[in-house]
């Protein structure tokens, strides 16, 4: 028997060995489980039977409180045991599966002797709960395994760092308890395992890529330091998988005092929420909080604005080039995504302080009784020192003075008699068990006229002034809206904020006017909405959120500098790790400086920033890598995994009629080839409606569209701005034609759409190809026959 062949033996009995370990500790939980699980119910069951209730006197009260508390107490104690077993059994069967990925074998400094170290996606110990039979990943002996080749190496624990030498570095591919594969590799995880990684078929969730982490992304996962993080990724880079890993890292590095819900990942789309789902239960970790900005935004303005949504901006960018005020709008939207708009704003926040603000009257049945020049001449009468927030806090304490003396007026008004005259019987009987209970008056009383006249007076009066208290708690004696509108009221008032070069875009009037014109039809334009929300928060006092510790922005390119700095102030205590790739920018106001990397390292002390650049793509083939490179500048740099495939292929059509039919087969064909995802992606959605119904008759196929939420297999059409962020087994680019990609603010969007392919890219087109696609990049194709 070879060495070989032992060694491969040898491996395989110890993982019989965890698995047989593994099978004997899911019996224990399984009874466990099933025994908490049992009481739990048991307890739900008979709650009260168990729980003394007496009311008569306040010992009898506190012996009730008491014996509920225990109940409860007993009750929640169960709960979380039963939760504890599950979670370890959900642990322990995936493990069975595939029990560890990779061994290294490290002799501490000065020592000659090695210690077998076996890496898992979880911990686990012997019978006797002394030894590790397999380190989680995450531990800091495992981060030996993604940054050294064997030789000396070092790792930091919490106590410092330990030296040694790692004589072996171990790989496993282990599937239902059996090596399927082993091999010793260097620095880099084997190509070995990646190519068995990645030449599966795309699922419908991301995947965790703890078995095939690369150095690079390791450093990414293990950065514990820095308040900024910043990932420019390629496409297919892994940074996103990187990113989740790091979540993990992070919340096993910080048990207890770090929890799943203090970490928000803001995602492109709710599909992409959707696709990433599955990673953290994976790694037996619980999911962070999943948003979109979009979501955030519609949350706090839809109530009072028609909101457009970024998905709404970008098609009007893609398809309305015909439309007279488009180029007025692009600047627009440019401008307002800008850094130089950012100070502006902050220059006219600024000064507010001195005047310009712009109130409300208070009113009260249709009438003011405290005027809008009142409470400016007040508000201004203030110490100027004092920020603006704190000043309309003093103002809503003076407000509410003067509306408590308005209420006690009104009790003798005659509105109110007769509002008590309206009162039903039903709320007639509520006031008067509500007075009994708070004791205000004997049953006897209540034939008193006098003082059933009163009571029933201060109960309509106080409900009837209850908006009006409320309006004054949330400072809506400001009108917000005109504050903003006041900006673009009159196009010369902007300039006064100017600074040094600055210069407002050329269309400044256009602009101005087709501002005011939506915010008096009561909407708002998507490239308007943060910069509103901004400036109402600067003006009344930022909703901070302290508790969230950490959070993810992926596709960050797209981010404006005012989205970076609304984020920097609602999360203060939060370290940021954003995610992107400048040549994947395919917002409206992509084009212009300051946004992207630079807006929010700008807000970042340079010495607590660390940027980590990504120009391995791992996703596609490397036949669709060296096509994808050749349609964007400096896409030489980018380094194709050595992964074999198909080159591209490029179909020319006479007319859509052939384009369907052409796209039909294609389909057919790749589903007979076992590819479980297929997404034809178009342009716009308008595109992706009309390639659906065309190819729906032959085809079961699906829409996606902005309002889906679930990512699932089979074929869809898809608009290419949703396909942001996700993976596909196929790609068939709908129409690769100069008509729909032939304007340069187009490329950077025909390379995304290009680079979801992992193992087969196909395009079409109707006329000119696309001007992205040079000769080379042709010459990197195969050319279909009509």
């Amino acid at each position: 028997m070879s060495e070989a062949t032992q060694e491969w033996k040898s491996e395989q009995q110890r993982v019989d060995q965890v698995v047989q370990e593994i099978d004997s500790r899911t019996v224990t939980l399984e009874q466990q489980t099933s025994e908490a699980r049992s009481e739990m119910v048991e307890i739900r069951k008979n709650f009260w039977e168990d729980v003394t209730v007496n009311f008569e006197d306040a010992a009898e009260m506190a012996e009730t409180a008491a014996s509920l508390k225990q109940q409860a107490e007993m009750l929640f104690d169960r709960e979380h045991a039963h939760r504890q077993s599950d979670k370890q059994l959900r642990t322990l069967r995936k493990l069975r599966q595939s029990p560890y990925f990779g061994r290294i074998d490290f002799a501490l400094e000065g020592e000659s002797a090695a210690d077998p170290i076996y890496l898992g996606i979880a911990s686990l110990r012997d019978s006797s709960d002394t030894d590790y039979l397999i380190y989680d990943w995450r531990a800091p002996v495992s981060s030996l395994y993604y940054d050294y080749p064997p030789g000396p190496a070092q790792y930091e624990t919490p106590m410092g760092i330990i030296g040694g030498e790692l004589k072996l570095k171990r790989q496993f591919v282990i599937r239902d308890g059996v090596i399927t594969s082993v091999f010793d590799t260097g620095v880099t995880i084997g190509d070995e395992m990646l190519q068995e990684v990645l030449g599966k078929h795309s699922d419908a969730q991301m995947k965790s890529i703890v078995a095939t982490i690369q150095r690079e992304q390791n450093l990414i996962i293990r950065n514990d330091r820095s308040r900024l993080l910043v990932v420019q990724g390629a496409a297919g880079s892994g940074k996103t998988s990187a990113a989740l890993q790091r979540v993990a890292y992070l919340l096993y590095r910080h048990r207890g005092t770090l929890s799943a819900d203090q970490i928000v990942l803001f995602s492109p789309n709710p599909m992409f929420n959707s696709y990433v789902s599955t990673v953290l239960p994976e790694l037996g970790e619980e999911n962070m909080e999943q948003t979109t900005f979009q979501d955030y935004l519609h949350y706090r303005l839809s109530k009072s604005f028609q909101l457009e949504n970024p998905y709404e901006q970008l098609e009007y960018a893609l398809a309305a080039t015909d439309d007279s005020g488009y180029e007025a709008r692009m600047e627009s939207i440019r401008y307002k995504a800008s850094r130089t708009f950012v100070e502006l704003m902050e220059r006219y926040l600024a000064s507010l302080k001195e005047g310009g603000l712009i109130f409300r009257n208070l009113s009260f049945r249709g009438e003011p009784f405290i005027h809008a020049r009142d409470i400016h001449d007040y508000f201004y009468s203030l110490d100027r020192s004092i920020p603006i927030p704190n000043r309309l806090r003093l103002v809503a304490e003076r407000l509410m003075e003067k509306v408590k003396e308005r209420q006690i007026a009104a009790l003798d008004e005659s509105w109110v008699e007769d509002e008590i005259e309206l009162l039903d019987k039903e709320t007639y009987l509520n006031i008067y068990q509500q007075l009994r209970r708070k004791k205000r008056f004997h049953k006897e009383s209540f034939d008193d006229f006098d003082a059933e006249k009163a009571m029933l007076a201060e109960y309509v009066v106080r409900d009837r002034f209850k908006p009006l208290r409320e309006r004054v708690k949330r400072l809506n004696f400001i009108n917000l809206k005109a504050v903003y509108r006041q900006l673009f009221a009159d196009p010369a008032f902007a300039a006064a904020y100017l600074e040094d070069e600055d210069t407002l875009p050329a269309s400044w009037d256009a602009i101005c006017a087709r501002t005011l014109e939506r915010l008096d039809d009561g909407a708002m334009a998507y490239e308007d909405a943060t910069p509103f929300l901004y400036a109402v928060e600067r003006i009344r006092g930022f909703q901070t959120n302290v508790s969230v510790r950490h959070i993810l922005i992926d596709e960050a390119q797209d981010y404006t500098a005012f989205q970076f700095a609304y984020l920097k102030r609602l999360f203060p205590r939060a370290k940021v790790t954003a995610l992107g790739d400048m040549n994947q920018s395919i917002n409206a106001h992509a084009s212009l400086g300051g946004s992207g990397f630079s807006a929010i390292e700008a807000l970042f002390d340079p010495e607590e920033t660390e940027k980590v650049t990504l120009m391995r793509s791992y996703r596609s083939t490397r036949p669709i890598v060296e096509f994808t490179s050749l349609l964007i500048p400096g896409g030489e740099a980018i380094e194709p995994f050595n992964r074999s495939g198909d080159k591209p292929t490029l179909t020319a059509v006479h007319n859509i009629t052939e384009l369907n039919s052409r796209i039909a087969a294609r389909i057919e064909a790749l589903q007979a080839e076992g590819y479980r995802t297929i997404a034809v992606i178009c342009k716009t959605a308008a595109e992706s409606r009309t390639a659906y119904e065309a190819l729906q008759e032959n085809i079961d196929i699906r829409l996606m569209e902005r309002e889906t939420t679930d990512f699932e297999q089979g074929v869809v059409v898809i608009p290419s701005y949703l396909a942001k962020g996700v993976e596909f087994d196929a790609v068939i680019v709908y129409d690769a034609s100069a008509r729909c990609y032939g304007r340069e603010s187009e490329r950077k969007l025909f390379y995304t759409v290009c680079t979801r392919a992992m193992h087969e890219l196909h395009l079409y087109g109707v006329g000119e190809w696309s001007p992205f696609m040079t000769d080379e990049a042709k010459q990197c194709c195969t050319l279909e026959e009509e």
